[in-house]
């Protein structure tokens, strides 16, 4: 009877531990539950504020770049707008960054040229009243007639035009449009000049200004690169006679117009015009200007086409015995002056030369005289 109770107990004791397992378990999944379920809410609720903060940030970089684009599209429409504007000032009035403006040189050439040891007089078969050659290796006057006279340079002074220009500008400024106004086109017709033909209003390249003024000798052109360079022509022959000072010619030379117009006072010798000469050759744009026979001005609505203009001087002595090949030249006009030239020339050698003439009874006359004197110390 006694191994009965005691099996009993064994088995009530069994059961009373099955129970308080089951239930110490069943309070360990109860908490689980509980605590996963404050964990899940917890996640989400991190989740969901890290996602609001994310948005704000990306909402506000977006605002940022949006406000840079419109400040950053604002600014390169004020530039493009002062671009604009800038282009029809002149020049000079144009502003220009320190760091592109030209250095000076060091030491400035110095341009003369001495009489030759074997200096001969112009030969009579030259007819200018006054003829000046020089050989630019040896700096020596080979032949002269009345070269130190002062004379009236006619449209020589083009010469000078565009090597003042040519020193004040940079080639980015060549595709700058220049208007023509009333005033360009009034004075070369007032003063029955030369000219390229550009209509009234017709905006044109500066580039097209530098062939315009050499080539057809176009006062129409001069003018409208000196008034672009320096505001007025009254400004641009300041500059013009401020050259001539640094040239050291001032005591016989002094201009009063960039075009070339008769005035007491605007003079020079052919001594003079051929160092003038000589400054221009040692600049590219003017040596590349006045060696084109041939050049085409941009389209414009007034002329879709161009204007194709010529320097008559270079075509018509290209086909010439000369014994040299005549690279560059200028012609020039007025009654008081004469025909007159300056022109540049090379050997075989590579040897170059200048010539001016002056006061000669003819254009074709003029051309056979630098024919004569090419001919006689080149060939």
């Amino acid at each position: 009877m006694e191994e009965q109770f005691d099996e009993y107990d064994a088995a009530r004791e069994r059961r009373q531990r099955r129970l308080a397992e089951m239930k110490r378990k069943k309070k360990q999944q109860a908490l689980f539950r509980k605590y996963f379920r404050f964990g899940a809410i917890g996640a989400v609720v991190f989740i969901a504020v890290l996602v609001v903060l994310i948005g704000n940030g990306i909402s506000k970089r977006n605002k940022n770049k949006e406000q840079q684009g419109v400040q950053t599209e604002t600014a390169e429409l004020q530039a493009v707008a002062e671009t604009e504007a800038e282009e029809s000032l002149p020049l000079a009035d144009q502003k220009e960054p320190a760091e592109v403006q030209a250095a000076e040189p060091e030491e400035n050439k110095i341009y003369e040229a001495a009489e030759s040891p074997d200096m001969k007089a112009v030969s009579e078969e030259v007819i200018s009243s006054n003829a000046i050659f020089i050989d630019l290796r040896k700096n020596e006057i080979l032949a002269q007639r009345a070269a130190r006279q002062v004379i009236d340079p006619a449209s020589m002074t083009k010469i000078l035009t565009v090597l003042v220009a040519a020193e004040q500008i940079e080639e980015k400024n060549l595709d700058d449009k220049v208007t023509i106004t009333i005033d360009i086109t009034d004075y070369s017709y007032s003063n029955d000049c030369s000219s390229v033909g550009f209509a009234e209003n017709e905006r044109v390249t500066v580039q097209d200004l530098f062939y315009g003024t050499i080539l057809p000798s176009g006062a129409d052109a001069a003018l409208a690169l000196a008034t672009y360079v320096a505001g007025s022509q009254e400004a641009f022959v300041e500059l013009m006679n401020e050259k001539l000072q640094k040239l050291g010619l001032s005591d016989t030379a002094h201009f009063t117009n960039c075009v070339g117009l008769y005035d007491e006072a605007h003079r020079c010798t052919v001594y003079d015009m051929a160092m003038i000469m000589e400054a221009a050759m040692d600049n590219p744009l003017c040596r590349e200007v006045m060696s084109a026979h041939t050049y085409t001005t941009s389209a414009t609505a007034e002329h879709p086409d161009g204007i194709t203009i010529s320097n008559w001087f270079l075509r018509r002595i290209e086909d010439k015995e000369t014994g040299a090949e005549i690279v560059c030249g200028k012609t020039g006009y007025v009654v008081q002056s004469g025909n007159c030239a300056a022109s540049y020339g090379e050997d075989q050698n590579g040897n170059g030369y200048i010539c001016v003439t002056a006061d000669s009874t003819s254009a074709w006359r003029c051309i056979y005289d630098h024919v004569a004197l090419y001919s006689e110390f080149t060939a």
